[in-house]
């Protein structure tokens, strides 16, 4: 393949991954708009979360208490430095939910030296409460006064998001049957903090080195976007169709 054919590939499958990421932030966001209220705390932690009602004492109180011991190992270390006092009953800012663009720094050496370009992740967002942006991170960690309450706040709802997650995996369930999976990472940025994602169930690929560099000095951004894995297309699971023929295996050996 010639520099122009290979120049013109990259292009169409730019092109079909945004495509793609385009239904898919769309059909997600329906489905956030419509589920949003099951993923608020208070299903999980009752009145521990200002406005909420009593739930099972046992479920919001064992939530409640892992809630504080990750925010006791969590807050009090670098990079948050917080007082490990927990404020109760939680407050959040909204009741919705909201997702923000996944940006990996990839550093490259090149013949002009080390070049950083930010890399997005165009089928996976980070989803956190309405109004706590992980962009809010790199500022309030920069702050001279650290404003700690806000700081303090911001960490708390990552920790809130992630016990919903973690007490909820029927909720979880759902949206695996949706196709846009819900999972849970760390960046080195945050430390320890748990970063609650959801995305698509298809993988995204980087290209080499070279082509970055080649996309970064044609547009003159140091930034690029991974590539739909095109032959996962056809191999998207669909996990209710898989038990379904699991059964009916089991009754009809040999024929399904």
């Amino acid at each position: 393949m010639n520099g122009r054919d290979h120049t013109q590939s990259l292009l169409v499958r730019r092109k079909l991954t945004r495509a793609i990421a385009d239904v898919v932030r769309t059909q997600m966001t329906e489905y956030l708009a419509t589920l949003a209220p099951l993923l608020h705390p208070s299903q999980v932690l009752g009145d521990y979360v200002e406005g909420g009602t009593k739930q099972s004492m046992r479920r919001a109180d064992t939530a409640f208490k892992e809630l504080q011991s990750l925010f006791e190992q969590i807050g009090s270390a670098k990079p948050f430095n917080l007082a490990r006092e927990l404020p109760v009953p939680f407050h959040l800012q909204g009741s919705g939910v909201e997702i923000t663009p996944v940006d990996t720094p990839h550093t490259i050496e090149s013949p002009s030296g080390t070049r950083t370009i930010m890399v997005r992740s165009p089928l996976t967002w980070t989803l956190t409460y309405s109004g706590y942006s992980p962009t809010r991170f790199p500022e309030l960690l920069r702050a001279k006064l650290r404003q700690g309450d806000e700081l303090t706040h911001l960490v708390i709802s990552y920790l809130l998001l992630h016990a919903v997650v973690t007490h909820a995996p029927g909720l979880v369930a759902t949206f695996e049957a949706l196709h846009i999976p819900i999972t849970t990472t760390t960046v080195p940025e945050l430390g320890p903090l748990p970063i609650t994602r959801i995305g698509a169930a298809l993988g995204t690929e980087r290209p080499s080195d070279e082509v970055i560099l080649e996309s970064a000095e044609l547009t003159g951004v140091d930034a690029f976007e991974e590539l739909v894995t095109i032959e996962e297309l056809d191999q998207m699971p669909d996990r209710f169709k898989a038990r379904l023929l699991d059964v009916a295996r089991s009754y009809l050996p040999g024929r399904v």
